[in-house]
């Protein structure tokens, strides 16, 4: 595990720049509840995707098999644990499917860094082959 860390790391810095090289400008906002491993909500009302990870699925109608609920619901309960109530930092990076894509910090850390650190989570890039969570 330890021998992925650093590639995972070193993927995760190429892919915090924006696309136009220019910093995104920062906002906050509290959460309101967790939606799953990937996706929560702010008191604002606005749906936040935290950028370059993916999660497992928790409805058995968008997972690929029973492991990757279990894993889901797994990665569910750890991101309630690093966010529920929080206050994140945020910048904007994008949209899919009525959410704002973001980078997510929460209590100094990146979000997405540290849930692929403990599992819960893997390095995605949108538009590419999601990440295996049945084997």
């Amino acid at each position: 595990m330890t021998s992925l860390r650093m590639p995972i790391l070193i993927c995760l810095a190429a892919m915090s720049g924006t696309a136009s090289g220019a910093s995104a400008r920062a906002d906050t906002g509290r959460v309101r509840y967790v939606t799953d491993g990937d996706t929560f909500r702010l008191t604002s009302g606005e749906r936040i995707r935290i950028a370059n990870i993916d999660a497992p699925e928790i409805h058995a109608r968008q997972a690929k098999c029973r492991l990757e609920v279990e894993r889901g619901e797994a990665a569910s309960r750890r991101a309630r644990s690093l966010l529920d109530g929080k206050v994140v930092t945020f910048e904007r990076v994008g949209r899919s499917d009525n959410r704002t894509v973001a980078r997510v910090r929460v209590d100094g850390r990146d979000l997405g860094e540290a849930l692929i650190a403990t599992g819960a989570a893997r390095p995605w890039l949108r538009h590419r082959p999601k990440p295996d969570w049945c084997s």
